[in-house]
């Protein structure tokens, strides 16, 4: 039996769905909560940490009215805990205030600490698992960083990576900024975006200023990372020392979201956009693409989604995989769809539409 624990972060509540029992070895049958988590709140990051001896679901939400903040669960989302005080917060002398959290990320190699990716761009760390967080001093006073400049969805550090290996090891991605890489715990850091285009400069190869929509590690080789950048699909072998293009074979390079195998090595699935002048998705078909071999070729996963014209965008964390095998795949997009597959991609399912618009979604085995 496999008990998975889908979590749809949307712009009006968190929709938590369970598979279990007999059915939860195929993952084909699927419950939803009556009513969402969070009503009316946008719910930008979910976590789903699964470390300890019972899961912890991490949300960061925005309430239109009492504004952002970090929520946890210790019984798979019957009942939710926000700290007195706010658990993300800046300090008073940087001078600014917390738009949203992005980001919410379990480290890999040290079971109570959870990384939070901000807006403004910044990196917070907490080692209660979620309940405080402290300011990455060193990356919010970088020398860059007064030349960092928000894309068209704010200034935000979407994505944290994390290495098994090595607990000082930290990879985190900023719209738009880059890649920048610390090899001794946020202490110092330095940007990673060698081979990375940033067409929309008059320089398209700064040293940084790209815009990275999201990074995933691959399953079997922690140095392979795959970038989806705004224009460009990369591959980097050297934990991203230097990047590789790798959009051939694909109908657009544009696109938001990337996620690796949990299990595979060299596989990673991305959903391309036909530009970012038209945000639809490429040709304005409802595809996944999938790699098998770390770039070199990429192939449609269609087989139960919408065939007919699709005009559904799927967001950077808005695709995901379990950590089942063989592994579940998930995605949502702004039609509020959210389709899954209990193969590896090869097949689809509908298990959810007329959702609010989805903005991220986070799959684990729980049981």
């Amino acid at each position: 039996m496999t008990d998975v624990l889908l979590a749809v972060g949307t712009r009006k509540g968190l929709f938590l769905g369970r598979t279990g029992g007999t059915a939860g070895a195929s993952r084909q049958a699927w419950t939803f909560d009556e009513s969402p988590c969070f009503n009316a709140q946008a719910v930008y990051s979910v976590a789903i940490d699964t470390r300890g001896p019972t899961p912890r679901l991490l949300v960061g939400g925005d309430s239109a009215h009492w504004g952002p903040s970090v929520f946890h669960s210790d019984d798979l989302g019957r009942t939710w805990t926000e700290p007195s005080a706010p658990a993300v917060k800046f300090p008073r002398d940087t001078g600014t205030s917390l738009e949203r959290v992005w980001q919410l990320h379990p480290a890999a190699a040290e079971p109570d600490v959870v990384y939070a990716g901000t807006e403004p761009a910044a990196l917070y760390r907490s080692e209660d698992r979620g309940e405080t967080f402290e300011l990455c001093r060193p990356l919010w006073e970088h020398p860059t960083r007064a030349r960092w400049v928000p894309g068209g969805g704010g200034e935000g550090l979407h994505t944290v990576l994390t290495d098994a290996r090595d607990p000082r090891a930290l990879t985190v991605a900023v719209s738009t900024a880059g890649v920048f890489r610390s090899a001794d715990g946020g202490a110092s850091w330095d940007p990673a975006n060698s081979g990375v285009s940033a067409v929309f400069l008059p320089d398209p190869n700064p040293e940084f200023g790209q815009c990275v929509h999201k990074v995933a590690r691959d399953a079997a080789d922690p140095d392979r990372l795959y970038l989806q950048n705004h224009w460009g699909v990369y591959r980097s072998d050297d934990a991203g020392g230097h990047w590789t293009d790798i959009g051939d074979g694909l109908p657009s390079t544009f696109g938001f979201a990337m996620a690796a195998h949990p299990h595979r090595a060299d596989t990673a699935y991305t959903f391309p956009i036909t530009a970012d002048a038209d945000r639809v998705p490429a040709d304005r078909r409802c595809r996944v693409f999938r790699t098998q071999d770390a770039g070199k070729s990429w192939e449609p996963l269609s087989r139960g989604l919408p065939a007919g014209d699709h005009y559904g965008v799927v967001l950077r964390d808005a695709l995901c995989t379990d950590d089942a095998d063989p592994a579940g795949v998930y995605f949502g997009n702004r039609n509020g769809e959210v389709y899954a597959s209990a193969d590896d991609g090869d097949s689809w399912q509908q298990l959810a539409s007329h959702l609010p618009d989805v903005l991220c979604v986070r799959a684990a085995v729980v049981g």
